[in-house]
């Protein structure tokens, strides 16, 4: 068994992706299909649609971490075998379990048909040691452990400084523990473009923070002598989403929304939207003010 953060030592190759012959078909495809399963490409180099599968073939097999393997047999130079199994047209893909052909199709496929071949023989791919840590990380976060969510986020990204998961996941935990400035400098290893659950959330939390106002009794006071008074209502409502109180600003935006929906070009209710981002999509916070905005807008 391998541990989180050993190496898993990938299978070369040259022992999963093979060229065959009849003179080698025993070995390399009847006796190596009762270890694991052998698929078979017979192609031809004349053969157009065997110059597409091909190259399929060997990726999907590859990225299968050493569960099955690939034998290619020229069928001009190794005519034996594919005319035991009737192959009558090229490209014909056959799959050996146990030392019997139990599967098989005939012409290119794309990639996708090519993955759902070899997963039914396999099942999907094992995950990747950069897949556990990351689940490890997402389970210390559902835990509340941000300290131990944030060691398994840098792990990641120590193995892959472009995963953009581990970028969202770091961020948000920097975000988390009141690090602006570390969560915005860890977000921006991201593409612009890169889309994330956390990453969006730690953008959103940030770009509420930017320029939100410090402190928040003036507001309290002005709403305190007028509790009608929107825009106090609507600043109060930015600093706390500046401090990352998202559950109280949502609160007082849409309490500015059930009295006036239409204020300042429904500004409480974009800038609600963007609370609802940067809480999370499945936080409490964005379900409880979700239920209620709908309520609210079709009562």
């Amino acid at each position: 068994m391998t541990l989180i953060g050993e190496q898993t030592p990938a299978a070369p190759v040259g022992d999963l992706i093979k060229e065959g012959s009849d003179a080698g078909f025993m070995a390399d495809v009847i006796e190596a299909s009762r270890h694991q399963p052998v698929i078979v490409d017979f192609w031809a180099t004349w053969c157009g649609p065997c110059r597409q599968l091909t190259p399929t073939l060997e990726k999907v097999v590859a990225s299968m971490n050493g569960a099955v393997k690939l034998v290619k047999i020229d069928v001009d130079k190794n005519p034996g075998y594919a005319g035991q199994l009737r192959v009558q047209s090229i490209p014909t893909v056959y799959a050996f379990v146990d030392g019997q052909p139990v599967d098989g199709f005939q012409g290119a496929l794309p990639e996708s048909q090519v993955r759902q071949f070899v997963d039914k023989l396999t099942g999907p791919p094992p995950p990747s040691e950069i897949d556990q840590v990351l689940t490890m990380a997402r389970e210390s976060m559902e835990l509340n452990d941000i300290g131990g969510a944030a060691q398994a986020f840098a792990h990641a990204l120590q193995m892959d400084q472009t995963n953009v998961k581990a970028i969202g996941g770091l961020a948000r935990c920097y975000l988390i523990g009141g690090d602006l400035e570390q969560a915005a400098q860890i977000a921006a290893m991201a593409p612009a473009d890169a889309k994330d659950p956390d990453l969006d959330a730690t953008r959103a939390a940030l770009a509420l923070a930017d320029g939100a106002a410090s402190e928040t009794t003036p507001f309290e006071q002005a709403l305190a002598a007028n509790p009608e008074d929107h825009q106090a209502r609507f600043d109060l409502a930015g600093a706390l989403a500046g401090q990352g109180r998202f559950e109280e600003a949502a609160t007082h935006l849409l309490d500015i929304i059930a009295a006036d929906r239409a204020w300042n070009d429904e500004a409480a209710r974009k800038q609600l939207l963007v609370v609802f981002e940067a809480a999370g999509a499945t936080s409490d916070v964005t379900r409880a003010g979700r239920r209620r905005l709908s309520s609210i807008l079709f009562s």
